[in-house]
């Protein structure tokens, strides 16, 4: 997925040879702030552990819906809405779909990393926040709706 897409600053190093500008993860403990290193795997698993960039997750959605990562046939499949869920959302095949627009949403959170990334093919806009902390990205990512709801 990422080579089609052009995600040259994207990568899954193991957590523990971090180099390069990576930020560390930060979980809030008894008052103090410490890394998140004994609070996630060493190296990727199926739900997390890429270490990425704002401008490579918006190759990633262009990529995406240019066919590049799938055909334009499995695009719309993967974003077609095939469930509901709460506060307006619905599910695709991996993707949360806003249900008053075509939107379409990735996000993730764990200890000492939270991010959200949404996408409408419609005026090609994307907003995308990542934070080093476990709820650091939700204020912004708040703002963003309320702002352009």
């Amino acid at each position: 997925v990422c080579k089609p897409a052009g995600m040259g600053d994207t990568a899954f190093p193991r957590s523990d040879e971090l180099s390069g500008p990576v930020a560390l993860g930060y979980v809030e403990m008894d008052g103090t702030w410490r890394t998140n290193v004994f609070h996630l795997p060493v190296r990727a698993t199926g739900d997390g552990g890429v270490y990425s960039t704002a401008a490579d997750i918006r190759s990633l959605w262009t990529a995406f819906f240019q066919g590049e990562i799938v055909s334009a046939g499995w695009v719309h499949e993967i974003t077609r809405r095939r469930s509901d869920a709460e506060h307006g959302m619905g599910y695709g095949l991996g993707f949360w779909l806003d249900e008053s627009s075509e939107v379409v949403l990735i996000e993730g959170v764990d200890a000492g990393v939270s991010f959200r990334s949404t996408h409408d093919p419609r005026s090609d806009l994307t907003r995308t926040v990542i934070s080093n902390t476990t709820e650091g990205a939700f204020p912004l990512v708040r703002f963003l709706r309320e702002r352009w709801a």
